[in-house]
């Protein structure tokens, strides 16, 4: 260890959790610190800097695995793939920016910790689905894997559903295989226009619930409302005068072709239709994965609402009656971003109410330090959930070690 808790091994990181665990130490796992701000604001006695458990392990394109250290960056990993044309295909989205960071400083440990998809999503499923296996050490100082290197792998209890999303509170991963997929021969993008006065945020739901019910394939459903829309890079999308609504179909040229056609067809009527090719396809879709509508003003609580797909524009119009603020839409209406009036509370209540009332679930995504040391970032779980999750941490970390409270309170 060149510093104190800054491991350059496994074994390392195994010294430094055993150091904590002798001493009654908490620790603050940390990679690139991009999603530091993800999360309940809490205090630890020091800081396990993973930076060091960084590099490409293994990389075998003909079997779409990858292998790297937990910390290696994502623009790294994005970048050899790019090169032998594959890609991550759930889409990482990169919400640097919107905690208050810069760009592209987000590692691989962190987006699994995380369990972070972008628009894709819809189609190939969150990042525990393409997670196939890793290395870490457990709060107990026991290093231990689950899975392996090959998309069919079973070596008993899935440990690997169970890590991701964990927000480092059960182990430190020191590195991880995941499955990666061809990057698609040509992408495109049909948007639907919508008139400029009016409410047409169930217009939007409706048109994304049409076209992710046909048979074309496609993998993005964002609906933007025209104050949001005319924030985007794509002057297709700016200059539209309204809200937007956007599909996303990829594949094969022919097909790409084909299947946009019968969605402009099948669109037309609710709306203006155009299209976009790849490249302005793809600063649409990295602005809807990353937020980067709400990126500024930087003082504004943002929240991750996950409801019902049909019934997203009903719980974003409720909400918005009683809290200022404003949305938009991913997953064809079942991902709603909000951003909200400065408040104490950043609107908690009545947030939680709608989305409650639609069953779905709620994630204070920004806020300043002192509203999310009060408020519950995550939903509030019952009696009986809590107490499963106390029982999964103390069987992890039974110190209380890692990132101790990170999700909730006293776990």
């Amino acid at each position: 260890m060149t510093a104190a808790l800054k491991p350059e091994t496994a074994d390392q990181v195994l010294a430094a959790v055993e150091w904590a665990a002798a001493e009654g130490k908490s620790l603050e796992v940390r990679g690139q610190g991009s999603k530091r701000r993800l999360g309940r604001a809490t205090e630890t006695d020091e800081v396990l800097d993973l930076t060091a458990l960084s590099g490409i392990q293994s990389y075998e394109p003909g079997e779409l695995v990858l292998s790297a250290f937990a910390c290696t960056p994502l623009s790294e990993i994005n970048a050899l793939l790019t090169e032998n044309g594959q890609r991550i295909d759930f889409e990482p989205p990169d919400l640097g920016p919107l905690l208050g960071g810069e760009a592209d400083k987000g590692s691989l440990g962190g987006l699994i910790a995380c369990n972070l998809a972008g628009p894709r999503r819809v189609k190939t499923g969150a990042a525990r689905d393409h997670f196939l296996g890793f290395n870490a050490v457990s709060g107990r100082g026991e290093i231990f894997k689950s899975g392996g290197k090959v998309v069919k792998n079973v070596t008993g209890f899935d440990l690997s559903k169970l890590i991701a999303g964990s927000y480092g509170t059960l182990a430190v991963m020191t590195d991880v295989n995941l499955k990666v997929v061809p990057a698609p021969e040509k992408v495109r993008t049909v948007l639907v226009t919508w008139a400029r006065d009016g409410v047409y945020d169930h217009g939007g739901i409706q048109a994304m619930t049409e076209a992710l019910g046909s048979s074309h394939e496609v993998s993005g459903a964002a609906h933007l409302p025209a104050a949001v829309a005319g924030r985007s890079k794509v002057e297709h999308v700016s200059a539209s005068g309204g809200a937007v609504t956007a599909v996303r179909v990829e594949g094969p040229e022919p097909s790409v072709k084909h299947r946009c056609q019968a969605l402009r067809d099948r669109l037309a009527k609710f709306g203006r239709v155009e299209e976009l090719h790849t490249a302005n396809s793809a600063t649409l879709w990295k602005e809807v994965a990353d937020v980067a509508y709400f990126v500024e003003p930087a003082d504004r609580p943002v929240w991750r609402l996950s409801v019902p797909p049909a019934a997203g524009s009903r719980v974003a119009l409720t909400i918005l009656e009683e809290q200022a603020g404003e949305v938009f839409y991913d997953w064809g209406g079942g991902l709603i971003w909000l951003a909200v009036k400065p408040g104490n509370d950043a609107g908690a209540a009545i947030i939680r109410g709608a989305v409650a009332d639609a069953g779905g679930h709620a994630m204070l995504v920004r806020a300043a330090d002192a509203v999310r040391s009060q408020v519950a970032v995550f939903t509030p779980q019952s009696d009986a959930l809590t107490g499963v999750a106390k029982g999964v941490k103390d069987g992890f970390d039974p110190s209380h070690i890692l990132n101790p409270g990170r999700m909730y309170e006293g776990v």
